[in-house]
């Protein structure tokens, strides 16, 4: 099958479930269903100049905002908006001087999305959805910090199914085709040796799969999303004819975060997140990222 097959096919879908899903309900009133948490993690070790054995000490903080608000607008329309954002720093102390360094970035995420689907009655749900991640700082160019950047813009439509609905638990997967947008305003020019603004796109078919569920009397949660992309056009293809990397963007991006957390007290839990990443444009092995932490959280809404 062609790419143009593919996503005449994956259109047409689109389109007839719209076509054939009940559209004669009445509006559909509903509030908000919002919330807002954050949480904060530090961990502190410092050794006086005289210390003896080889140790060496470290500071490390991070601070994470979660937000959700989700709604039924009308009785075909649901929309859900999530919101991650995450910062933190590691300073560590020199084993001989014990001089404290300049702080080294831990954790740094901007993950803005929003989804919309039409909720028609059919077996799938039509959907439509936007997403934007960034960096609060990047700082790969050691004599300049550019801030928010580098930008990946990610629509997507196709056809959403909620599996799972019961309680608090909730697994709901989508399919469809991406298409994607690169802004790089701090990208190295190798020729120049210099910095430079770039930007790039591709498209293909983009699959999400999202699980919440409470545990132990919702005193632990478990949440799993799922993203696969699988390129089918990218814009700089022709530029890389006959180097060694001219097929990496054929490959298949992966993003699997899952995320453990335990409440002990109302205001103190316990986060184990594992994530998996993999895109071969970056680097041809998968990337591994475990974190365990204890801290701070707090319940806005």
């Amino acid at each position: 099958m062609t790419k143009k097959a593919v996503f005449v096919e994956l259109i047409s879908i689109f389109f007839v479930t719209i076509l054939m899903a009940d559209q004669n309900e009445k509006p559909f009133d509903a509030h908000w269903e919002t919330s807002i948490d954050a949480n904060l993690t530090l961990t502190q070790n410092a050794y006086s100049k005289n210390w003896t054995g080889g140790e060496t000490g470290a500071l490390s903080w991070a601070l994470t905002a979660n937000a959700l608000a989700k709604r039924q607008i009308v009785d075909w329309l649901h929309t859900k908006n999530t919101a991650k954002l995450a910062f933190g720093q590691t300073y560590s102390q020199n084993k001989e001087t014990k001089i404290w360094s300049k702080p080294i970035k831990s954790v740094d995420i901007i993950d803005l999305e929003s989804i919309f689907r039409f909720t028609l009655n059919g077996f799938v749900d039509p959907f439509a959805g936007a997403k934007i991640e960034s960096q609060f700082t990047d700082s790969r160019d050691t004599g300049t910090t550019v801030y928010i950047n580098p930008f990946t813009f990610t629509e997507s439509f196709g056809i959403a199914k909620i599996l799972i609905k019961k309680n608090k638990t909730e697994w709901s997967i989508r399919l469809g085709p991406g298409f994607r947008q690169y802004l790089d305003r701090n990208a190295h020019d190798t020729l120049t040796n210099t910095r430079k603004t770039s930007f790039t796109n591709d498209g293909g078919i983009l699959f999400a799969s999202d699980f919440f569920t409470p545990l132990l009397n919702d005193r632990i949660t478990f949440n799993s999303k799922l993203s696969l992309f699988q390129a089918l056009f990218y814009s700089e293809a022709n530029s890389l004819i006959g180097q060694p990397n001219q097929d990496y963007w054929k490959s298949l991006d992966t993003k699997w975060e899952n995320v453990f957390t335990a409440g002990i007290t109302d205001y103190l839990n316990v986060n184990l997140t594992v994530e998996l990443l993999y895109d071969r444009e970056l680097d041809p092995g998968i990337r591994l990222k475990e974190v365990l932490a204890l801290g701070l959280s707090y319940k806005f809404i």
